[in-house]
């Protein structure tokens, strides 16, 4: 450890009396105070920065009983105050270890920040108003990019291309739903990507057309990458920029770190990835310019080049990119009516999902990954989708035997009777989205039917109670970065407009949603030895929430962050 330059940061109620409630979980559900360190990156690269904690009896563990410091520990502590101490004055406020975000797709989301917000439109016209004005500022030929539309929000009507060819006719358009899994393309970009009457679906997707053939302009998975690889890749300037968009909205919500799972969809090229990883991360890393902290997963058909990867560098690029595993998809979404279940759609009986990957070239390529070390993470919404890749991961296991391997399955959105279960069985993690259950609450019933979407709808409680590490994330662009808000939804299940919860029974407590959000969270991408909780050794990364107890947390949980640290610097506001 460098002898020079530590800085002493101090939580302080007042100069001479410092104090805050201090509030991180652990894999054990203990919670404590403690001090703790972290690199960063500063003028001597390899200088260690020191951040200590000191706090009064507001301290409560979760149990609720006021907890002191013991004297040794205090005397301890004291004896580490130096003339370089800084105070910083956090008025008693709770502070809780940075949010970790278990799944984002962050320069895609940073991307739509400029782009077309479709997000929360509640009428056709105002659909249409929106691409209408993104026209204004275009050029002929230029391409109008956005997403976040809802068909559901409007009646359930899907739009398609005969809505914006009369105020697009010189541009061509792709609007992606929020799902991601589904989009709709005016004639003129149809015509551009070749589709016509005579295209065939993809393997694992659809090109939806009338009743006489005719394309309507809506695309499902892997058919969306006709249209997308004719849309020209952005510049490496416009990806930074979307970096660092992202980045300071992730702070602004108290996220710290993210796991991103990258510009990939099923069927399209792992390219993009790959180039955002050598034009953006790697630049923004040796730049100075990385805000949070990033584990990177890659598209499981470049399984290979990650482990050559791994073998230059290990599991970090730095303390700021961490190099995650990879990921891959078995089904698509509820809302385009492509996650994969046992009993089809209620509003199309013909219609159980989509398979929108070949299931032989699935297991060979997770049984490779798997053999060289790699973490493997598989999107699967449907219930039958869920115990497909359960089946597969026993299947790996048995094979393989046993190690520490945390495979994830992304979103478990819908499980069959006893599915629960098997993810702690498994030692599986379930990767799930909290906020995406306001979306869905309302329209599941019409697809599912409503005792089956009620049955097999986020079942958080079963799988704690089965054992299972839920880590929470947003899937950011699809639902906003929001962990205080994924927690509350998490809590109290109440979508908006209706004045009960959806299945309370599957409600969670507000210590475990906390555990998602942070120490779960960095567990399921092996973070946890150096994230997830306010630890020695660990990085410095915590928020301030706007509440001065754990009860007046648990009575009112805040909307918003007071303030965001990483390595111990304010980063927001």
């Amino acid at each position: 450890m460098a002898t020079g330059g530590n800085l002493l940061i101090f939580l302080s109620a007042a100069a001479a009396a410092l104090s805050a409630v201090i509030l991180f979980p652990a894999i054990n559900s203990s919670w404590s105070v403690l001090k703790w360190g972290n690199d960063v990156r500063g003028r001597r690269r390899h200088q260690r920065h020191h951040l200590h904690l000191r706090l009064r009896s507001s301290f409560r563990r979760l149990h609720g009983h006021p907890q002191r410091p013991d004297s040794a520990s205090r005397n301890l502590f004291f004896s580490q105050v130096g003339c370089n101490t800084n105070e910083l004055n956090l008025n008693g406020k709770v502070v809780m270890p940075g949010f970790i975000d278990s799944h984002v797709h962050l320069i895609f989301g940073g991307l739509q920040m400029g782009q077309v917000e479709l997000r929360n439109i509640k009428h056709k016209d105002d659909f249409v108003r929106k691409v209408k004005q993104a026209v204004r500022d275009k050029l002929p030929d230029q391409w109008i990019l956005g997403g976040g539309w809802n068909n559901d929000f409007w009646g359930g009507d899907l739009p398609n291309a005969s809505w914006l060819d009369d105020i697009t006719p010189n541009n061509p358009v792709w609007l992606s739903r929020m799902d991601g899994h589904m989009g709709v393309a005016n004639s003129r970009a149809l015509k551009i990507a070749g589709i016509t009457r005579n295209s065939d679906d993809p393997v694992g997707g659809s090109i939806i057309k009338t009743t006489e053939g005719v394309p309507t302009g809506l695309l499902v998975d892997s058919a969306m990458k006709l249209v997308r690889f004719v849309i020209p890749e952005v510049s490496i300037h416009e990806k930074r920029d979307a970096l660092m968009r992202a980045s300071r909205h992730a702070l602004m919500r108290g996220v710290t770190t993210v796991v991103d799972m990258g510009r990939y969809l099923p069927g399209a090229s792992a390219d993009p990835v790959w180039h955002d990883l050598s034009d953006v991360y790697k630049w923004a890393d040796s730049a100075g310019q990385m805000m949070i902290r990033v584990c990177l997963f890659f598209p499981l058909p470049s399984w290979s080049r990650l482990v050559d990867l791994m073998q230059e560098t290990g599991h970090a690029i730095s303390q700021w990119v961490h190099l995650g595993g990879v990921k891959a998809f078995l089904d698509g979404s509820v809302g385009s009516n492509s996650a994969l279940f046992y009993e089809p759609y209620e509003d199309d009986t013909s219609n159980s999902g989509l398979k929108v990957t070949n299931l032989d070239w699935l297991l060979n390529a997770t049984l490779e990954s798997d053999r060289s070390g790699l973490q493997v993470a598989i999107h699967a919404i449907g219930d039958k989708a869920n115990d497909m890749v359960l089946d597969m991961f026993n299947s790996v296991a048995s094979l393989h035997g046993i190690r520490d391997r945390r495979f994830r399955i992304e979103h478990a959105q819908h499980l069959a009777s006893g599915t629960a279960k098997r993810f702690g069985q498994q030692r599986v993690i379930a990767s799930v989205q909290p906020d995406h259950l306001l979306d869905d609450a309302n329209s599941a019933g019409k697809k599912l039917g409503e005792d089956r979407a009620l049955l097999s709808s986020y079942l958080f409680k079963s799988l704690l109670d089965a054992g299972t590490h839920l880590a929470f994330g947003s899937d950011w662009p699809v639902a906003d970065v929001n962990p205080l808000g994924s927690i509350r939804t998490a809590l109290y299940r109440v979508p908006p407009g209706w004045e009960s919860a959806w299945n309370p029974s599957e409600s969670v407590a507000l210590n475990d949603a906390i555990k998602a959000q942070t120490i779960s969270a960095a567990y399921a991408c092996f973070l946890d030895h150096s994230l997830g909780s306010l630890s020695p050794g660990k990085y410095a990364d915590f928020v301030v929430l706007p509440a001065g107890s754990w009860d007046e947390l648990v009575n009112e949980l805040p909307s918003s962050v007071l303030a965001t640290y990483v390595n111990g610097k304010q980063a927001y506001p």
